[in-house]
């Protein structure tokens, strides 16, 4: 089964809680959070009181995307409060090895991103053997509800050639744009973990059940 990670960014900020409760019994789910700093991206996200909060009130596991210029200063306070997946940009780091190594000693799984412009290519093989998600951008990060960028398919499935390949056990996970008319597509290109914002939370009206299962199906 393909998880879904619901991207809180696109949820009601004042109604939080009881948008995330509507997740409540759905299976192979993660929440995704979106952290900004304001330099890496030009917007500023979720901070570490409201990300306590969240892993009080949900039983489903929280998925890290550090959009941030510094990100081994999230490890300690991320690791705290129940992170399950830190993952954090490629562009954003020169030490990757090093990072990659200090966040595996907090973190249940670690990732890295790539922005739509980073070729798959440039990640060494020795990295990609060490990590448990390889996350695909296909919008440029920073904001939500932005237009899917069709070229970035063929990052996926050059990756998952690479995995087959190479025996690697990371997931693809893809975030932008992600909706039930592009999903079939992504998951049968290697997508195995999907991120899905605005497709989600546009109608509170809506099933988010319902939803999760149009992304699946």
């Amino acid at each position: 089964m393909t998880l879904i990670a619901p991207s809180l960014l696109s949820a009601d900020f004042l109604n939080l809680e009881k948008d995330i409760k509507r997740f409540d019994g759905i299976d192979n789910l993660w929440l995704h959070l979106d952290i900004m700093d304001g330099h890496f991206v030009p917007n500023l996200t979720l901070g570490t009181p409201v990300l306590k909060n969240i892993s009080k009130i949900s039983p489903h596991k929280l998925d890290a995307h550090l959009m941030v210029k510094n990100p081994e200063d999230y490890i300690e306070p991320l690791s705290q409060i129940g992170v399950h997946n830190y993952t954090f940009h490629w562009e954003a780091v020169t030490h990757h090895d090093r990072l990659i190594q200090l966040a595996k000693e907090k973190f249940d799984s670690v990732g890295i991103s790539l922005n739509p412009s980073t070729k798959v290519e440039e990640i060494p093989k020795y990295i990609l053997a060490k990590l448990d998600i390889v996350l695909i951008m296909t919008v440029n990060p920073g904001f939500g509800g932005q237009s899917f960028i069709e070229g970035c398919v063929d990052k996926i499935k050059k990756l998952d050639q690479m995995r087959k390949e190479n025996n690697y056990h990371f997931q693809i996970q893809v975030d932008g744009g992600v909706k039930n008319t592009n999903s079939k597509m992504l998951i049968e290109s290697g997508a195995n973990n999907l991120v899905a914002g605005s497709y989600i939370f546009s109608d509170p009206k809506k099933d988010y059940k319902k939803q999760i299962q149009t992304l699946r199906s």
